[in-house]
């Protein structure tokens, strides 16, 4: 739950727009995944406080979760 209080409790920046999704990325290099049929009627700054991004950033971080334990792993690519 900590990690989920530092991530809210700063800053989120866009990274991109990457297959239906907005990408943001936490102060501290979390990224996570907003799917655009939740934005409707909605505006996404660049820049925005991390508190309004607790709902995305919780599910990222569960699907996460439940992937390490199924054995699932994730590779990132920066380019």
């Amino acid at each position: 739950m900590s990690d989920l209080k530092n991530r809210v409790g700063g800053v989120v920046k866009f990274v991109r727009l990457a297959d239906s999704e907005l990408w943001y990325v936490c102060e501290d290099g979390f990224e996570f995944a907003i799917p655009l049929e939740d934005t409707k009627g909605a505006t996404f700054k660049a820049e925005d406080k991390g508190m309004f991004f607790m709902r995305w950033i919780r599910k990222h971080m569960a699907m996460l979760e439940t992937a390490k334990a199924e054995g699932i792993t994730f590779h990132t690519t920066l380019s």
